[in-house]
């Protein structure tokens, strides 16, 4: 009796939280069943208004549908790819990808989106374990899809440069400059995608496609570490964009009203979701960021094309508030802005809603979720927390044997929903591992729900660093640490010691060569329990990112 007492009481929460915010328990039946679905919703209802910019073109609904299905007809014209097999997409974030991807779709081919910074070893792994028969690869990054096509399974290369999409005249231009600077990338046997693109997208046939007829290959580190690809279907990936959906409603978005800003890489599965399947559900304009890093180029764009809703990270969002014309930009429109993939300190949180007059709507979410697990309702934040569970979505925490724990307890988070992945594909012991006989996905994170029924997360597991017994979690350091004023990145990992089995060793990134580690210690002294303390400090010019922004911890631990 008490067990169930302790489940209920966390589910009670969750139910409360919904309830209170106006969130469905569950979402109403709907037509949309496949990712083809979503975007013939879109043509549907919007067929004349932008779907996506990048470099400087648009493309509108109609377009977006006509280039897509010209792609697939190609691939059932002149390619023996069929329904099932597998397309890599590897390429930065231009309106391509979304005709890519969706040409794939209506092909019946699954796509899986692959890092184009990826060397020959992790692109030889990739391409043979999910067996992928094509890709479509960004002209810069074709020499090194070349070096490994032979020890692959590839049979088709489908190369694109910047300006396929543009106008004849700028394409050509631009193609002259490029080979007059030496940039020039030749194809070899290589297929140009404007060859494809070419295609009658009158002679599409229509693949039939079923909602759990795999989507995407995702690959991820999972819960363990080890590269594998979660099997992500168009019912999973038609879930989550639902889910999104309503998150967006609940800002007062309106269909076939909203522009997205997407600085983040369309390969990761955050971004994917946002900008390629519920961006195009709700008939919004994205606007594509290639290269984010350049933020002066960035912020131009935001000053040209003020966004209504924002996707970001922490570390984006303080090279943003760091840029000298940030506060020059227009946010009058902005009605939410999104933070998700790495923990939100809430220093950056604090300065963000100053300047823009927006809060930032933290979420959590993880690849096998496809990704979004919970949301912070817009107007309800609560300090350190990523929201409440979004539609059709249950939360549980346990403890280490797996049994259910009561509200305020920490424990590792399990989630139940639409949204969860299939499996890992080829890795039936990991999948065994991760979801439960009765649908649970074990997320391998630590976190804790309050009576309000909003989720706290407290670490990674495997990130957590035990000091004599006591759990130490770093993001509850990095946290503290990005209040001071001199620090502009923090990162925190557990070394072995002699005396307390683990202790707490600090990275820091600041802007004040004067700052020292007796600066930081007193800093943290007042606000830190004394065995969270850093007993090392390491000052560095620049942490180590992955290339959405996450510090890499891993390699803070083996340097």
């Amino acid at each position: 009796m008490a067990l169930e007492e302790t489940v209920m009481s966390v589910d009670e929460a969750v139910r409360k939280a919904k309830k209170t915010y106006a969130v469905s328990e569950t979402l109403e039946p709907s037509e949309v069943s496949t990712l083809v679905d979503v975007l013939q919703q879109a043509v549907r209802l919007y067929p004349d208004q932008p779907a996506v910019t990048s470099l400087g073109n648009t493309l509108t609904y109609a377009e977006l549908d006509q280039l897509s299905s010209a792609y697939a007809a190609y691939i059932q014209q002149a390619t023996n790819l069929k329904p099932g097999d597998r397309m890599a997409i590897q390429m930065p974030s231009l309106a391509q990808y979304l005709v890519v991807a969706y040409g794939a779709f209506k092909a019946g081919l699954v796509a899986v989106n692959i890092n184009p910074l990826y060397t020959e070893v992790e692109l030889e792994y990739q391409f043979n374990h999910a067996n992928v028969k094509a890709v479509v690869v960004f002209d810069k990054f074709l020499p090194v899809v070349e070096a490994v096509r032979a020890k692959t399974s590839l049979e088709y290369i489908f190369v694109t440069s910047p300006f396929d999409l543009h106008s004849p005249v700028k394409r050509t231009l631009m193609s002259v400059l490029l080979k007059l600077l030496g940039k020039a990338v030749p194809y070899g046997s290589a297929i140009s995608l404007r060859t494809a693109l070419a295609t009658d997208p009158q002679q599409l046939i229509p693949a039939t496609l079923a909602p759990e007829d795999m989507a995407l290959l995702q690959y991820t580190g999972g819960t363990t570490g080890v590269s594998k690809p979660a099997i992500i279907s168009h019912s999973n990936m038609v879930s989550v964009t639902r889910q999104g959906w309503e998150m967006l409603h609940l800002a007062s978005a309106k269909a076939g009203s909203e522009r997205i800003v997407s600085p983040l890489p369309l390969y990761h599965i955050y971004a994917f979701a946002l900008s390629v399947t519920t961006g195009v559900y709700m008939g919004a304009h994205t606007l594509l960021i290639p290269n984010p890093r350049d933020i002066n180029g960035f912020v131009k764009l935001l000053r040209k094309w003020p966004g209504t809703i924002f996707s970001g990270l922490n570390t984006l969002f303080v090279a943003l508030i760091e840029h000298k014309d940030f506060d020059k930009v227009d946010f009058s429109p902005l009605k939410i802005t999104l933070s998700g993939g790495s923990a939100l300190a809430e220093a950056t949180a604090g300065y963000w809603k100053k300047v823009t007059g927006c809060e930032i709507c933290n979420a959590y979410g993880l690849t096998e979720a496809s990704p979004v697990v919970s949301f912070s309702p817009p107007g309800a934040q609560k300090p350190g927390s990523v929201g409440i569970a979004v539609p059709n979505t249950e939360l549980r925490i346990v403890d280490e044997n797996g049994q259910p724990l009561a509200v305020d307890e920490h424990g590792e988070i399990w989630v139940r929903g639409p949204q969860v992945m299939q499996g890992y594909l080829n890795f039936p012991e990991e999948t065994a591992k991760t979801i439960t006989d009765d649908g649970w996905l074990k997320t391998g994170d630590v976190g804790s729900v309050d009576s309000d029924g909003f989720l706290f997360i407290h670490d990674r597991q495997k990130d957590l660093v035990i000091v004599s017994g006591f759990n130490v979690y770093p993001n509850e350091i990095e946290s503290v640490i990005s209040h001071h004023p001199d620090i502009t990145y923090s990162a925190v990992i557990g070394v072995a010691d002699e005396h307390s089995g683990e202790a707490v060793k600090l990275f820091v990134v600041s802007t004040n060569p004067s700052l020292t580690e007796e600066d930081v210690r007193a800093f943290c002294r007042d606000k830190l329990a004394r065995y969270k303390w850093p007993k090392y400090i390491e000052f560095r010019d620049e942490l180590p990112l992955s290339n959405v922004g996450k510090v890499l911890r891993r390699e803070l631990r083996d340097s």
